[in-house]
């Protein structure tokens, strides 16, 4: 089976922004994003999880692609 091609997703305009991440197993994390791949890696900054009741401070955490089930932007996006 030949390798999937094409092209990773362009980021480029959320660098440096506040994200909100949800991923598999029901965990939410939010922060600012300062890198990724083409696989969808996302590196955070600041980040913290959201738990029930509270919210844990993380500092900078890499989260892998394949557990992203969706993400927003927080902040106003310029174009």
């Amino acid at each position: 089976m030949a390798a999937k091609q094409g092209y990773g997703p362009d980021l480029r305009r959320y660098l440096n922004l506040r994200v909100d991440i949800k991923m598999n197993g029901n965990r939410h994390v939010s922060g600012v994003l300062r890198g990724y791949d083409i696989f969808m890696n996302l590196v955070l900054e600041n980040a913290s999880e959201h738990l029930a009741d509270s919210k844990k401070d993380l500092g900078t955490v890499f989260i892998r692609g394949n557990t992203i089930v969706m993400w927003e932007c927080l902040d106003k996006i310029s174009i």
